[in-house]
């Protein structure tokens, strides 16, 4: 049977009255693609990249149809139905995904979105989703270094901060006072690696952190500055950090660094309580 949960390049090897069926030239396996998704004009013989999932009656059934999450991914998903024997949720297809009721961190409602993870249940060979999404990432081994630009994906707020999924293979920490924005469950953003703990516990930056970080974001300054029609900007070191973000989108740390660089360089004037100016040459 072809993997359930991925898209497949595969061959049409043959119209009938359910639709067309569609084989894997090296495996020789088929599927039925339905009519509804047949395409308006094909060929024997042409290609089609489709999704294969189980139908109503269990069948591997494909489908040209987009889905928001394939195996072995996190999505955040809307829950469409709940009953005694689980919860379903809407993944751009047909048939809604499962999620069982031990699969689920707490129990969902109709209505509400979810952070899951997409996997295959071995005992049942049907793609389920479980939102209990920590026993999906592990940090054992660690395939990411300090000031690696990662992949992030929102799963909830703590005291400290964002509880991360990077890479959607570790779990990490984005500080909240490094963070100034609004944030939720299922977000994704670019972040870097800023440190990794000996236990393997990894803290993230929206930034790039230290020296790596100055050159970039004093470009970004200048930008914004060349940008403005009077070669000002009312921000300094001493102004409120969310202001800073709201001007430049960088954090007040990143930004005096920055400034403190074009300065050196005698790339802008510096005016306590006013702001930075653009240097005319």
């Amino acid at each position: 049977m072809l993997d359930l949960g991925v898209k497949h390049t595969l061959i049409i090897d043959r119209d009938t009255p359910p639709g067309l069926f569609l084989r894997d030239e090296h495996s020789d396996e088929e599927v039925l693609l339905p009519n509804k998704y047949k395409p308006s004009q094909f060929e024997i013989g042409d290609q089609l990249e489709v999704f294969v999932y189980l139908d109503f009656d269990e069948r591997p059934v494909a489908t040209t149809l987009e889905p928001k999450v394939m195996l072995d991914e996190f999505a955040y998903l809307t829950c469409v139905d709940s009953n005694d024997f689980g919860a379903f949720l809407d993944w751009g297809l047909e048939k809604h995904l499962f999620v069982p009721h031990m699969e689920q961190a707490y129990k969902m409602v109709t209505g509400e979105q979810y952070l899951i993870f997409c996997y295959l249940d071995e005992q049942t060979n049907r793609l389920v989703a479980s939102s209990r999404v920590n026993k999906f990432v592990d940090n054992s081994i660690l395939t990411v270094e300090h000031f690696d630009e990662v992949d992030l994906i929102v799963t909830n707020s703590t005291e400290m901060g964002y509880n991360v999924i990077i890479n959607e293979i570790h779990i990490g920490l984005l500080y909240k006072d490094e963070v100034f924005q609004d944030l939720k469950t299922g977000d994704r953003l670019k972040g870097v690696v800023k440190k990794i703990r000996p236990d393997n516990k990894i803290d993230v930056s929206l930034q790039r952190p230290g020296y790596r970080g100055i050159e970039p974001n004093a470009k970004k300054i200048m930008e914004t500055l060349e940008a403005s029609e009077t070669g000002f900007l009312p921000i300094h070191d001493k102004s409120q950090p969310e202001l800073i973000y709201e001007t430049v989108h960088l954090s007040k740390k990143a930004f005096k660094k920055a400034i403190g660089t074009l300065y050196k360089e005698r790339q802008i004037i510096i005016e306590n309580g006013k702001g930075i100016f653009l240097k005319k040459n």
